[in-house]
């Protein structure tokens, strides 16, 4: 996912992609939505708030 985002131009600093990298998005999404953690797409939580999409 962040080798995509940096060819679509949409990941550029340095300090992003390094947290991209080291923080693993499903931490943040409902376990039964782990599969999609790594969709461009907004997820739910567990807190009936979403993760938003990674592009944005």
């Amino acid at each position: 996912m962040v080798r995509a985002l940096i060819a679509e131009g949409l990941l550029k600093t340095r300090e992003v992609i390094d947290a991209m990298r080291k923080v693993p998005r499903e931490f943040f999404v409902s376990p039964h939505m782990r599969q999609y953690a790594y969709n461009d797409t907004p997820l739910p939580t567990e807190y009936g708030q979403t993760i938003s999409a990674p592009h944005g």
